[in-house]
C-alpha cells in the first residue's frame, strides 16, 4: 500500500485539463446566452453555421471533425437550422451516402448579422489580453490541440 503522504494529490482546480474545460465552458455559456437571446441560436447551431459559411458545401463528418462535436449533436443541430430554412441538404457527389449542406439566403443573412456580434463578444472577454500575449495563448492552445491529437494517433496505433 503506497504512503499517502508522499503520493502526488490531484487538486482539480490546479489541473490543467480541468481548467481548460472550466474556461471553455464559461466562455461557452456566456456565448450560449447571448446567441439564444439574440438569435435563437444554440452553440452548435452557430458552430455549424459558421462552418459553413466557410466553405461551400460540407457533410455534417466534416463538421463534426472540424468542431469536434459527436455526430448526433450535429444531426440534431442540422435538423433544427434546416426547419428553420436556414440551411439547404445538397447532394454530395464524391459520397451519395451524405450530403453537402449549404447556408440558405436567410442562413447567409443570419450569419451576416451574428458574425460581428461574435467578433465583438471576443474582443470584450479578451480585451484584457495585450496583443503579444493573446498571440501566445492562442499558439499555445494549437500546440496543446497537436499534441492531444498526437496522443489520439498515438493510441490507434499501438
Amino acid at each position: 500500500m503506497a504512503d499517502r503522504s508522499t503520493a502526488q494529490e490531484l487538486r482539480l482546480d490546479a489541473f490543467i485539463p480541468f481548467r481548460l474545460s472550466y474556461t471553455s465552458n464559461l466562455v461557452s455559456d456566456r456565448i450560449a446566452r447571448t446567441y439564444e437571446a439574440m438569435f435563437g441560436l444554440s452553440i452548435p447551431e452557430w458552430r455549424l453555421v459558421a462552418v459553413i459559411a466557410e466553405g461551400v458545401g460540407v457533410t455534417q463528418a466534416a463538421i463534426g471533425q472540424r468542431t469536434r462535436m459527436d455526430k448526433v449533436t450535429v444531426s440534431r443541430a442540422a435538423i433544427a437550422l434546416t426547419a428553420r430554412g436556414l440551411l439547404a441538404r445538397g447532394d454530395n457527389p464524391d459520397d451519395r451516402r451524405s450530403h453537402l449542406l449549404t447556408l440558405t439566403d436567410a442562413g447567409r443573412d443570419l450569419y451576416a448579422a451574428v458574425a460581428p456580434k461574435a467578433l465583438e463578444l471576443e474582443r470584450r472577454l479578451f480585451a484584457a489580453l495585450p496583443r503579444a500575449e493573446l498571440e501566445a495563448f492562442v499558439a499555445t492552445l494549437r500546440r496543446i490541440d497537436a499534441a492531444a491529437l498526437a496522443l489520439d494517433e498515438e493510441r490507434l496505433t499501438t
